[in-house]
């Protein structure tokens, strides 16, 4: 029987993204000049004020407020009138040195003994419905958002964009459960003050439709065929939306998972990632078992899977691997015996997961909005200046676990 299925996605001016990207920026700073450092970093931004809090341990000296206005000009928060913007906002730190209780438990003297930085349990997702093996509601809610933003920094067709956006994308599925036509589609996007309320809805309407949806058909032609004449469209739903970003909603790391990870599909074990170095799970884990699910899809072991894993605080083995395919598997073997043969093809120990993902570099400001999932590797070199002045350049491979490097090594395990 055919169903709908809705996912959604925020900006990178959405308040809950802005802390994020501020919260990972730290860390990506705090890596840059000592790859071990420890980070747990939480930030919080409501009108003209940023609060950083958390825990560190590290050998480098930031200017923490400096970081922060960074990443919030980069964003676009660059005026008075939004109430929030980077040379004037307020930039409070409460960050402390970690506990040395909980540090115990991760630093090891035989370094691959390396124990979880918490307990809990972490999921990784892939499908075979689109190229880049993630859910596709999910994907053309972060593509609109995508190219809403480039509209705004190009600021020529479309000239009243503000940085805080909402998406969401509703789609059909057949029987055979495949995506065969987007249903709705809602946009929410903070713009200037306009002189008169109806022309200014008729305008941001006609412009995301006319401009944005065309502009994304053209770019993603694999997903063209996939509008339709009927969609139902919810521009603005609210009307006016000129009060936004931090100063219309306060945001906090960290709040944005699902939108992060697979739109609601899968499963979530309802740990963030911005703001966590590598050693927490919540974190390394959920990229190791992402980049297992979508090696196993491309592998032709199955067309759908999640992978759960699970972790007690101090401890370097895992105390759960499980994996679901969903009725869907390839191979003639259980989904426990699949579980079984994965465990012998990715160490998933904090340490070696660390090493196989390369996660001790500076990585992650890029993850901070767009999803962390479904992105595409990259190898670039990143800039990072110190406080005394003096700059540093990285060279860092982005989305490792996006990498299909384990499809052989997937296939020659299960014979495929």
């Amino acid at each position: 029987m055919p169903y709908l299925f809705t996912s959604e996605s925020v900006s990178e001016g959405h308040p809950d993204k802005v802390a994020d990207q501020i919260s990972d920026a730290l860390i990506d700073n705090f890596l840059a000049f000592d790859p071990q450092s420890k980070v747990a970093c939480e930030t919080l931004v409501t009108t003209g004020q940023v609060v950083l809090a958390g825990e560190v341990k590290s050998k480098a000296y930031l200017d923490v407020q400096e970081i922060a206005r960074g990443v919030i000009r980069k964003i676009g928060y660059t005026k008075s009138e939004y109430m929030f913007e980077a040379n004037s906002c307020g930039v409070f730190s409460a960050i402390h040195e970690q506990s040395s209780d909980i540090n115990q438990g991760v630093d090891r003297q035989v370094k691959e003994e390396q124990g979880a930085g918490d307990q809990g349990m972490m999921f990784g997702y892939a499908t075979n419905e689109t190229e880049d093996y993630m859910p596709l509601a999910l994907d053309l809610s972060h593509k609109l958002l995508i190219e809403l933003a480039a509209l705004r920094r190009e600021n020529k067709q479309i000239k009243y964009l503000r940085p805080d956006a909402k998406s969401q994308v509703t789609l059909e599925y057949n029987d055979d459960n495949k995506p065969v036509r987007i249903d709705a589609i809602v946009v929410s996007t903070q713009h200037d003050d306009f002189d008169t309320e109806p022309k200014m809805l008729e305008k941001i309407k006609a412009d995301i439709i006319n401009i944005l949806i065309p502009r994304v058909k053209s770019k993603y032609k694999k997903y063209a065929k996939l509008f339709n004449n009927d969609i139902k469209y919810h521009i603005n739903p609210t009307g006016k939306f000129v009060i936004g970003g931090p100063h219309g909603d306060t945001g906090l790391t960290g709040r944005k998972i699902i939108v992060d990870t697979y739109g609601g599909k899968g499963a979530h074990g309802g740990g963030a990632f911005s703001g966590k170095d590598p050693s927490k799970v919540d974190r390394s884990a959920a990229y190791a078992t992402r980049h297992i699910a979508k090696n196993l899809v491309a592998a032709g072991v199955c067309d759908e899977v999640l992978v759960q894993v699970s972790y007690a605080i101090g401890v370097a083995q895992p105390t759960s691997i499980y994996v679901n395919t969903y009725g869907t598997a390839k191979v003639d073997m259980t989904d426990s015996e699949i579980a079984k043969v994965v465990e012998g093809v990715f160490d998933m120990r904090p340490y070696f997961i660390e090493q196989r993902l390369k996660l001790r570099s500076p990585i992650y400001s890029e993850t901070a909005a767009y999803g962390h999932m479904g992105r595409q590797p990259e190898v670039k070199v990143k800039e990072f200046v110190m406080p005394n002045g003096k700059v540093k350049q990285v060279k860092v491979e982005l989305f490792t676990w996006e990498k299909l490097d384990y499809v052989n090594k997937v296939r020659k395990a299960f014979g495929v």
